[in-house]
């Protein structure tokens, strides 16, 4: 793989520090000109914006961000706030925004809250430090004391799921309901009957919305899940091992489960593997997210798949209609994102059965937990 050819740069005992009057020399238009099309100020001609961005180029010049907020009266930077970045699902979601946040002409200040009020204060009180334009909070459990700094200062939000009552606010608004569905009817088309879920904390609206999802489902093919198959995690994989623990304590085991994120999920695998029992051929599992490590585990992992490119798109259309168009009428509260299932390898017929000729068949014994 042959290496990225880089432009070569002056020598920094040589370099100049270049300013935005060397750019209006340079493309032969006005300083005026220079800093409404670094502003993105859409009323400048286009064949002088081309200019001014080509003689940026040429001069390696970056424009002083500071400078800029103070003209347009806008930093240009959007806070992302995450929960915990220890789960693969927050940086793939970061990626994403990020990467259509820089295309737009905005840069992005990220701050991971681990569940922890105060770091939470701390995380919200350096973009208000930074002047933030508005703020993505993909995080959950935050106390409404702390928005208010946001909202008392007319800073647009988008959150998932739901967020406070205000004309600045949009929600993105999960389906929840259409993945966990295909991944119930495929688990009971397969012939599983006995359903087991292992939720996230239950004191978050998404894992509430998961675990409705998944009952509402089973009720409507006719199952209802023992109480013992139902265990709340917390979205580790620590607690996705504690959590299959429990379940494999319980008197009767279910024949498949699944869980409210991938991470629970891979959890769930570890114990199994640990204890003996083989996946899909003992228990079938199902995760959600779909993240990358997905694909890679063993066996790679069948999961309800919720775009983070499609979550970053949405969270970010949201917050620069508020930001760039202020004074529209009627700007939209709620942004769908759809979910959907991928099968992979890690569910299949339930533990004693299998298919032949399109006969269902008992096979052999099924195997329990390892004491």
């Amino acid at each position: 793989m042959s290496a990225v050819k880089r432009k070569p740069r002056q020598p920094v005992a040589g370099r100049k520090r270049l300013d935005i009057r060397d750019v209006a020399h340079h493309a032969r238009v006005s300083i005026a000109t220079v800093s409404r099309t670094i502003n993105r100020v859409p009323t400048v001609d286009q064949e002088l914006a081309k200019r001014v961005w080509k003689a940026i180029e040429e001069l390696n010049y970056f424009p002083n961000t500071q400078a800029r907020a103070l003209v347009s009266g806008r930093s240009h930077l959007m806070g992302l706030l995450i929960s915990e970045i220890t789960n693969p699902f927050f940086p793939e979601l970061i990626q994403g925004f990020e990467e259509i946040a820089v295309k737009n002409g905005y840069e992005i200040l990220i701050g991971s809250t681990s569940y922890d009020l105060e770091r939470m204060d701390t995380c919200i009180r350096r973009m208000l430090e930074r002047n933030v334009d508005g703020v993505a909070v993909m995080t959950f459990g935050i106390e409404e004391p702390l928005l208010e700094e946001f909202a008392s200062r007319n800073i647009p939000m988008v959150f998932v799921d739901s967020g406070p009552p205000s004309p600045l606010v949009s929600a993105l608004v999960v389906n929840y309901r259409h993945g966990i569905r295909e991944g119930v009817q495929h688990l009971a088309a397969l012939g599983h009957r006995h359903l087991g879920f292992i939720s996230g904390p239950l004191q978050q609206r998404s894992c509430q919305l998961r675990k409705a999802a998944f009952l509402d489902c089973c009720a409507e093919i006719g199952l209802k899940p023992l109480d013992a198959w139902l265990v709340e995690g917390d979205h580790t994989l620590e607690g996705g091992m504690r959590a299959m623990e429990r379940l494999l304590a319980a008197k009767e085991h279910p024949t498949a489960v699944m869980c409210s994120n991938d991470m629970t999920a891979i959890g769930a695998l570890r114990v199994l593997s640990h204890k003996g029992m083989n996946v899909p051929e003992d228990l079938s599992i199902i995760g959600f997210d779909d993240i990358h490590l997905a694909e890679f585990v063993h066996p790679p992992l069948t999961t309800v798949r919720m775009s983070r490119t499609d979550l970053a798109r949405a969270a970010f259309e949201a917050l620069r209609s508020h930001i760039e168009k202020p004074d529209q009428p009627a700007l939209p509260s709620r942004y769908p994102v759809t979910t959907r299932l991928t099968v992979r390898q890690s569910t299949s017929y339930p533990p004693g059965v299998s298919i032949s000729n399109g006969k269902r068949t008992v096979t052999r014994k099924r195997k329990t937990a390892a004491k």
